[in-house]
């Protein structure tokens, strides 16, 4: 991390986990234990547990997420929910392009894309997922598939919203798999993300842009995932649904 250039981000994605009164409970256990944080804490809950979740954590440090955002303000989208919907909660960030939401509901880098600029004409902070499947690791082409990911998400996005975007780097490979990057993995991986930035926007923006590293971190790993210089905090899978993991791991990020 490089705090005197980009803010540190813990955000856990519950993922489809906990309900109304799970949420309450969580949040209440985690607040004192993060009160003291250096860095953004964020809980990114299912859709049913927003409301419940932005009740939670008044007074505290914690902001609140969403999961997905669909790309058209309204319609006939069923199922899907809007980002005017969720400013209107008084939601401040969304995950958008979840390695998940490409694997079993077939997001693409296109749909990616709108989804982005949605949620950024309507104020929302973006928490943009990009990585790499296991065989394209395997075929050396890590670098290339982060990248185009990367570009294409940011098509038609302004300088300006730069800073309404984290980028989440999360190897297909390492999610809810048990398997971690490597520390040197990670940070080279980040670091392609962040040139490929610098190469849209300039070395200054790249340089403010917090990345994120997103696969299976947890208190055992996080402190040396954090060290690393591109790896700016982490979006935490099942790790953020115990809050004394969640909290150990904000805490190797407020370091």
């Amino acid at each position: 991390m490089k705090k005197s250039l980009r803010k540190a981000v813990i955000a856990g994605n519950w993922k489809m986990n906990k309900n109304r009164a799970e949420t309450k409970t969580l949040i209440s256990e985690l607040k004192p234990l993060v009160k003291n944080a250096d860095c953004e804490v964020i809980v990114c809950v299912p859709f049913t547990d927003l409301e419940t979740a932005l009740d939670a954590v008044k007074g505290s440090k914690i902001k609140v997420g969403a999961q997905n955002c669909h790309f058209a303000p309204s319609g006939a989208f069923t199922g899907e929910v809007s980002a005017d919907m969720l400013k209107e909660l008084g939601v401040k960030y969304v995950i958008i392009g979840h390695s998940e939401r490409r694997q079993y509901f077939g997001e693409t880098d296109i749909t990616v894309n709108k989804r982005l600029t949605a949620a950024l004409a309507q104020g929302l902070k973006v928490i943009l997922c990009v990585g790499e499947l296991l065989e394209q690791r395997e075929l050396g082409i890590t670098g290339e598939i982060c990248s185009m990911q990367t570009k294409i998400a940011l098509t038609g996005v302004d300088a300006a919203d730069l800073k309404n975007i984290i980028i989440a780097y999360e190897p297909v490979w390492a999610i809810g798999t048990g398997k971690t990057a490597t520390a040197e993995q990670a940070d080279e991986a980040c670091g392609i993300i962040r040139s490929t930035v610098a190469s849209l926007y300039g070395k200054k923006a790249a340089n403010a842009l917090t990345i994120q590293y997103g696969g299976s971190m947890n208190p055992k790993n996080a402190a040396e995932l954090l060290s690393k210089e591109n790896v700016d905090g982490g979006l935490i899978g099942g790790a953020s649904l115990k809050a004394p993991d969640f909290s150990a791991i904000v805490a190797a990020a407020s370091l």
